[in-house]
């Protein structure tokens, strides 16, 4: 159970009330802090799925805890950044994105119960979505500003931002072509 990815997919859970501290401190760069710390979870969560295959360290633990770290963390973003922008555009697709994580895993659920599970595995345009809702959700989180000097970019603020919501919303549309996906697939289980 203590295998090196499952370590690291544990570090990432407790990294989540060290996020949200960050995002709250009365520090200019605090939204930066915790873009950084979003940004540390996502590449944690990358190398811990590489490190059970090249380690050949997979376990049952492993495979119920790695997803939950990340819908905890995803949503602890998500409620953060709606609270934050306080604007029905950036609450609405908050809450489409967490409804459908909590459809989905109720969904797998069942459908493991049935034996079915590999019916609504991830799929390629699942693994869109949640790489654009990442990126979506890490510019949201930053919201690159003048406190914060780009060092590593030449180009303005406002492109930054613009990304951002793209990815955002690009992610809200995927998670509802994914949700309904993934329903019709299990419609004939569900409907007996």
């Amino acid at each position: 159970m203590w295998t090196i990815p499952n370590q690291i997919t544990l570090f990432r859970i407790t990294l989540i009330p060290v996020f949200i501290i960050v995002f709250y401190l009365p520090i200019s760069w605090s939204h930066f802090g915790a873009f950084a710390i979003f940004w540390l979870a996502a590449v944690s969560d990358a190398l811990d799925g590489y490190l059970a295959r090249r380690l050949n360290q997979s376990s049952a633990f492993g495979a119920f805890i790695d997803p939950v770290a990340d819908k905890l963390m995803v949503a602890a973003a998500l409620i953060m950044i709606a609270a934050d922008f306080e604007v029905w555009y950036v609450a609405v697709p908050a809450m489409i994105m967490i409804s459908r994580e909590i459809f989905i895993s109720a969904l797998r659920e069942f459908m493991s119960s049935k034996g079915k599970r590999d019916i609504v595995a991830v799929s390629t345009l699942g693994k869109y979505k949640t790489a654009a809702q990442m990126l979506g959700v890490m510019g949201l989180i930053w919201q690159p500003n003048y406190d914060i000097p780009l060092i590593f970019f030449n180009f303005p603020h406002e492109i930054l931002m613009f990304a951002a919501y793209a990815f955002y919303y690009i992610a809200t549309v995927l998670t509802v072509i994914t949700m309904v996906s993934y329903f019709k697939a299990a419609w004939p289980v569900l409907k007996h």
